[in-house]
């Protein structure tokens, strides 16, 4: 993990750009920026390209992405995650999130660094006449990190050391929080309503942010701090501050611009709109889609570009390795090569470097209700297939096995390309056989009559084998005819934000009571959403063309009065396990009823029982702790550092 743990002491190493006429981000590194490199072209340039860069070490992030999930309705603590923050930020009783080991302090130490970039270009780069049009690139970065600060933490610091929003070139050991409404009203708000004035409707170069973006992420923040001031569940904030707005605005007026903000971006789209399946807009080549408003890039043609090795990742730094922590340890099944009566067992499915497989680290599991739940409907709604990766095939040719076929479930026959291991959609008429007395496979899957690959029901998922997660997995085009490289990090871009969200963050803002325009309510805006997760072209686990359009039984299937829970819902089925799921529950504070309890199968081979696990959530857990290198590198006492700390996380309670 990155850190740079001496308070926001410079505009931290990332990456300086080689200005040409390229059409993607151009990076070589460079140690420290100073005022009167931002009084260049060449300059602001750099700056803005460590911005994109810094991305890569937040999100794709693995540690980060547990904080953003884990503790949740969507993922629980899964095998290899014992002992690990994995278990600390599920909540259940295995440990406690601490300043020292809480994952979400890489956000911190990420986002600090890159706002005083974004400082030294705003306060600089217009002397040199550069445009408003890059100098917005910066501020959509400064309130974008800001955001998902305040978000996080609570209320941070607008003075890095030389005064609020200023460049700081000096080491500074002291720190004072804003609060809440004046990180909002001081920074987000008006660097993203400039950046919405003055961005492109299409990016400067391939992946940069735009109108569109800024628009996005403007309605989130509003949609955000509306809730914020409302306050529905009466939980605490800190640095201690009054849920009143210092502009004299209600949550209404919030939530009002939210719904106008968002409605307006899908009336004016620029270059974006949505996809026309859900499975294209997760699938491998179809990445950097116009859907996608901003990601954390990553490239298989380069590793300087790429920010991490090609062969093989250890994981952390700029690695892209969130998914692996959802990818269970498949490369354990056995087949055997001769009848079972006397077998020759082989692992059947190989780690492999393709998007339904890539490199198992099982650290998080998805508890019963993700399947039973959030993806109930897996007949009319494409979702489901297009996130998870439910059947597994076999590929021992390309590991050199020259066997045409192996002996699998049931003493049956299969042959390369058919089911191993399949996750049944739903509880089976005849109760799966996971006992010892059958051909039996290694990772404790059953077998019902008449088939070849074992089977594994949803009661039956456990923290050891679950589906994967196919919409983030590998996807590279050098394989060749063998595995490929299954062992390096991700070489796909993170996606960060989509322009489905909007249609999501106008809903909800109507639920919340913003008035709305004809063709616009929450129940119409939903309905384009599921009208589309409707729409099939292949199936994707059973790996056949499949042209059937159910947008008419899902819009049948809508409630006709929308509320919180059902845009929760709609968004996991649309988000699933791409890092919203925190900030969504936080956000509408239903994180501990929609959360508090979840089944799950145990961690071990074979374990199918299921067990109800309830967990702690105290309401000062709506905000992280502030890291400990953060409060280490700081010379103030220790009764001040405890003050700067959040409430729960402090040393003398």
């Amino acid at each position: 993990m990155k850190r740079i743990p001496i308070i926001f002491v410079r505009a931290a190493l990332i990456m300086a750009l080689l200005v040409g006429c390229t059409d993607i981000l151009n990076e070589q590194p460079r140690a420290i920026y100073t005022p009167d490199y931002f009084k260049t072209e060449k300059g602001v340039y750099g700056g803005l390209t460590g911005m994109y860069a810094h991305l890569r070490y937040i999100f794709g992030n693995a540690y980060f992405y547990n904080s953003t999930l884990t503790g949740t309705d969507e993922a629980t603590w899964g095998a290899s995650g014992t002992g690990s923050g994995f278990q600390y930020f599920d909540l259940s009783g295995a440990g406690q999130i601490t300043p020292s080991n809480s994952d979400a302090s890489n956000l911190w130490f990420n986002a600090f660094p890159n706002i005083n970039t974004a400082n030294g270009i705003i306060e600089n780069a217009s002397e040199v006449g550069i445009s408003e049009a890059l100098i917005s690139e910066a501020r959509f970065f400064r309130a974008f990190d800001y955001f998902m600060l305040v978000q996080t933490f609570g209320g941070v610091p607008l003075d890095l050391g030389a005064g609020e929003l200023k460049f700081n070139t000096s080491v500074s050991r002291t720190s004072a929080r804003n609060t809440v409404p004046e990180v909002y009203t001081k920074a987000i708000f008006p660097d993203l309503r400039t950046a919405v004035d003055n961005l492109p409707a299409v990016g400067r170069v391939t992946g940069a942010v735009t109108k569109t973006a800024a628009r996005l992420y403007l309605a989130k923040a509003y949609l955000t701090y509306a809730w914020w001031l409302e306050n529905p569940n009466g939980i605490a904030t800190f640095p201690t501050a009054d849920r009143v707005d210092p502009d004299g605005k209600n949550a209404q007026w919030y939530f009002q611009q939210a719904y106008d903000v968002a409605t307006a971006a899908i009336g004016d789209p620029g270059a974006f709109g949505l996809m026309s399946t859900y499975y294209d807009v997760n699938l491998g080549k179809n990445d950097r889609n116009k859907e996608m408003l901003l990601y954390a890039d990553h490239t298989q043609t380069s590793e300087l570009y790429n920010g991490s090795s090609l062969t093989y990742a250890g994981g952390g730094d700029a690695d892209n390795f969130a998914v692996w922590m959802l990818t269970w340890s498949y490369p354990t099944i056995t087949s055997s090569k001769t009848n079972w009566s006397s077998p020759q067992t082989v692992n059947s499915v190989q780690r492999e470097a393709a998007q339904g497989l890539g490199r198992p680290w099982v650290r998080m599991a998805p508890p019963h209700g993700v399947f039973t739940n959030t993806f109930a409907d897996k007949t009319n709604d494409s979702r489901y297939d297009g996130t998870f990766a439910t059947v597994y095939r076999g590929n021992w040719p390309k590991a050199g096995v020259t066997n045409p076929t192996l002996f699998n479930a049931n003493n049956m026959e299969v042959a390369p390309g058919e089911a191993i291991l399949s996750f049944l959609d739903d509880e089976p008429g005849t109760a799966v056989d996971y006992s010892n007395a059958v051909y039996k496979s290694s990772v404790g899957a059953g077998v019902l009559p008449g088939r070849a690959d074992y089977v594994v029901a949803p009661s039956g998922i456990s923290r050891l084998v679950y589906p994967g997660l196919w919409k983030m997995g590998t996807y590279r085009t050098d394989n060749g005819t063998g595995l490929g490289q299954p062992n390096a990090a991700n070489t796909r871009p993170f996606n960060i934000a989509k322009f489905s969200e909007l249609y999501f963050i106008a809903a909800e803002a109507a639920v919340k009571g913003a008035a709305t325009t004809a063709g616009k309510s929450a129940y119409d805006l939903i309905n384009v959403i599921r009208a589309r997760a409707g729409k099939w072209r292949w199936d994707n686990n059973g790996n056949v063309e499949k042209n059937e359009d159910n947008s008419a039984a899902m819009i049948a299937a809508t409630p006709v009065t929308i509320d919180i829970n059902y845009i929760l819902a709609e968004r996991s089925r649309e988000y699933y396990g791409e890092g919203y799921r925190w900030y969504d529950l936080v956000r509408t504070q239903t994180w501990q009823e929609i959360a508090a309890t979840y089944t799950i199968c145990g961690p071990t081979v074979g374990d199918h029982t299921k067990s109800t696990v309830t967990r702690s959530i105290e309401d000062f857990h709506y905000l992280r702790p502030i890291p400990q290198g953060q409060l280490d590198n700081m010379n103030m006492t220790p009764d001040e550092k405890d003050a700067y700390q959040n409430p729960g996380y402090r040393t003398n309670g």
